[in-house]
């Protein structure tokens, strides 16, 4: 069995509470035997405490066990529910076994009387109700805690892309290198310059938008990276090409903002392209929810600088939404990237 450690306030409560406890146990056992006896304190008290060690432990097992069980806050219902039946599974089978060991043994002469069983489990839920209350009110609020913890992380997180992404994947090279682009286009073809400043407008607009929020709806990131593709398009030509395949009953999926972005830079990043061996991108949506980035490996003899922020930052994202499936796998053709999408309803939820 893998060892649980006890939470600090169940610790606490147990050792505080238990010569409390201990006493009213041995009070129903021997009545006022209790004051008057000090063979009840010197043997009956600690074998109290010998019974009372396993039986506190079994139930820190069993409320952590339903506690990963029904974790969430719109769970409580079940968790209560859950955790009330301690009582049949470790409540009333410690009190009876304390009750049954001394009248079995006869410890300091010690006769079962039906009242002591009401008594004992009297006092058994009564405890029960009282510390679940405290445990269960504990457990929401460093829920409610981490939920805080976790939406201040996600903030942290959009602050941080939002940064990364302008100075990183659209830095000011990258802008440079568009504007020569566009230069040279206006005094070749303005019709071409035309669309090209249009497909950069709409990249530009959709990075300050969708910065700003958490999740982007499947549509809404196929419709910029075919903008963002058309830029690379014009400055790579066909040493680039992008494949999409992407299901319709998916564009109303969730998956977090820039994601696709993030992914196709960095494949443009650290691949070699040229015209005869072109950098190939697919993106396309594959059963159980998932969408599929996968681009053909053909890594630089230079390898350009990486700190892999954007894959971290889009792990990290999917933990924070509790959507797990995120995969990364590489060999030494393809690149590839899984990427869970997440039906509104299922964010609703979290």
């Amino acid at each position: 069995m893998k060892f649980v450690k006890p939470p600090k306030l169940e610790l606490y409560s147990f050792l505080f509470s238990m010569p409390l406890i201990s006493a009213i146990i041995n009070l129903i056992l021997f009545d006022d035997r209790l004051w008057k006896d000090y063979k009840v304190w010197i043997y009956s008290i600690p074998l109290i405490y010998m019974i009372g060690i396993p039986s506190w432990y079994l139930h820190v097992l069993y409320a952590n066990w339903i506690e990963q069980k029904y974790p969430e806050l719109n769970q409580s219902r079940q968790r209560v529910i859950g955790k009330a039946l301690v009582l049949l599974f470790v409540m009333i089978p410690s009190i009876l076994i304390i009750l049954f060991v001394y009248d079995h043994f006869h410890i300091l002469d010690y006769q079962l009387q039906i009242e002591d069983l009401y008594k004992g489990l009297f006092v058994g839920v009564g405890v029960n109700i009282i510390f679940e209350t405290l445990f269960e009110a504990d457990y929401v609020f460093s829920k409610m805690k981490q939920s805080a913890r976790e939406r201040e992380t996600m903030n942290e997180l959009a602050v941080h892309q939002d940064f990364d992404t302008l100075k990183n994947q659209v830095n000011p090279h990258f802008l440079f290198n568009c504007l020569n682009t566009l230069s040279s286009l206006i005094g070749v073809d303005k019709k071409r310059a035309e669309v090209f400043l249009n497909e950069l407008s709409k990249v530009y607009r959709y990075l300050l938008k969708n910065n700003e929020e958490g999740v982007s709806t499947v549509t809404q990131e196929i419709r910029f990276i075919e903008s963002y593709y058309k830029l690379l398009q014009t400055r790579y030509g066909d040493a680039v090409k992008l494949n999409l395949q992407i299901d319709k009953r998916y564009d109303s999926y969730l998956l977090p903002s820039l994601t696709l972005q993030l992914l196709v830079e960095n494949a443009v990043k650290h691949n070699s392209l040229s015209k005869n061996s072109p950098l190939v991108i697919d993106i396309f949506t594959a059963a159980a929810n998932k969408l599929v980035v996968s681009n053909n490996h053909q890594p630089l003899t230079v390898k350009a600088p990486s700190t892999k922020v954007g894959l971290k930052n889009i792990k990290t994202k999917y933990a924070l939404l509790k959507q797990p499936g995120f995969l990364v796998m590489e060999d030494d053709k393809n690149f590839t990237v899984v990427l869970p999408l997440i039906w509104n309803q299922q964010l609703s939820k979290i």
